[in-house]
């Protein structure tokens, strides 16, 4: 159920809909601060933190991706190694 229908639905039962807006706001803040602090960004340092992280994150796609490119390289390579030195045995330059 969405929030525009939880307030009409308390608002038919009179609640006033300012107090359950701020309720719901204060319950949200409230939770997501509990949510923060279990998995221990709940201090100044947390944006910092969230920071290193994505640079971490980052870095590492950057290593997979250099990675699976010198792979692909190196196989490349060597289908054409193998291709001259095939073309090479043929035309009896190597016995």
């Amino acid at each position: 159920m969405n929030v525009s229908k939880l307030l009409a639905a308390a608002s038919a039962q009179g609640a006033d809909a300012a107090q359950l807006i701020d309720l719901v706001e204060a319950a949200s803040e409230a939770g997501a601060t509990r949510a923060l602090s279990r998995i221990g960004l709940h201090d100044e340092a947390a944006g910092k933190d969230i920071g290193d992280l994505r640079q971490l994150v980052q870095g590492w796609r950057d290593a997979k991706s250099s990675a699976a490119r010198a792979v692909v390289t190196w196989a490349v390579r060597g289908m054409i190694a193998l291709l001259i030195l095939g073309l090479a045995i043929k035309l009896g330059m190597v016995r």
